[in-house]
């Protein structure tokens, strides 16, 4: 169904002012150009919105129905259109996302730096969290997306994914796994294990990602952020299973990484927001930058 803006106003126009000649000077046509605009709506719609009479023009129960959404329509677009014009001069403006925390150091630095160079007076709330939290900060419109990795299987939100990647053992430059180019599961057996809690998002894609292998590292040590497995990592209390990007991106002179097979575990970080919901015009546009950077081909 293709309805255009002018023939909308000018259904409008003539509803509100009950007369074809008034409004027709108001929006400064001529009376038959008006006429057809009118009835090129109805023609679109398929029903008739107004009542031609010889005094007076009224409108049909479906056009008393339409109208006040044909004015929320009008409505809501000058103000978006006055919102993107602020935007674009660099007024005004807040972006929220959720992210958890490894991504947050992976995917969004160059994106709000680019971000910010265009759009300079526009701020930019971070809510860093677990998994399960920027699920339902989403969910609970308490930020306007979000990049997790959990939300794929869930109907009330769309996911996209960003990137998807390796569990990676990580153990100590001085560790006996470190002399191994490639790292079975079942060679932790050995070794303290260090893991994270049953409540992350990681601890579940484990979990299924082995649940078929028929082994299970018992672990040794259990915290509740992948931050903390690191810093035990680096003490060489033991050894911990982590997502590619949650290690040091360059050679560490105390961490090393390897990777594990047998089977592969992979995990997908993706951006979540509500279907259907509009999001601000910042918003959308951050949206846009990091869907360009990281959209996975």
């Amino acid at each position: 169904m293709n309805v255009e803006l002018d023939d909308l106003k000018a259904f409008v126009k003539t509803a509100e002012m009950r007369s074809f000649r008034a409004a027709a000077e108001t929006i400064h046509l001529s009376q038959p150009a008006l006429t057809r605009r009118i009835q090129k709506l109805e023609a679109t719609l398929g029903v008739p919105l107004l009542e031609r009479t010889t005094r007076r023009i009224e409108l049909t129960a479906v056009g008393r129905d339409f109208l006040p959404r044909a004015r929320r329509l009008l409505d809501d677009l000058e103000t978006s259109l006055l919102t993107v014009q602020e935007i674009a001069q660099r007024r005004s403006g807040q972006v929220n996302i959720a992210c958890i925390p490894t991504a947050a150091y992976y995917f969004l630095p160059d994106v709000i730096s680019a971000f910010s160079e265009a759009y300079p007076s526009i701020r930019v709330r971070i809510v860093d969290a677990g998994a399960n939290e920027v699920l339902q900060g989403v969910l609970n419109r308490e930020v306007d997306f979000g990049i997790t990795l959990t939300g794929a299987d869930d109907p009330d939100v769309a996911f996209e994914p960003l990137v998807e990647e390796p569990f990676m053992l990580a153990c100590r430059n001085d560790h006996p796994l470190a002399e191994q180019e490639v790292v079975q599961w079942e060679d932790l057996a050995e070794h303290r294990f260090i893991t994270v809690g049953r409540a992350s998002g990681n601890r579940l894609i484990l979990d299924l990602g082995l649940a078929k292998s028929g082994f299970r590292p018992r672990w040794f040590y259990e915290v509740q952020h992948l931050s903390t497995s690191l810093g035990l990592v680096e003490a060489g209390l033991g050894v911990a299973a982590l997502p590619k990007m949650s290690l040091p991106s360059g050679p560490h002179p105390l961490i090393a990484s390897r990777p594990l097979v047998d089977p592969v575990v992979m995990r997908t970080v993706g951006l979540v927001r509500r279907p259907g919901a509009r999001l601000s015009p910042a918003s959308e546009r951050f949206h846009e930058m990091l869907l360009t950077r990281w959209r996975t081909p």
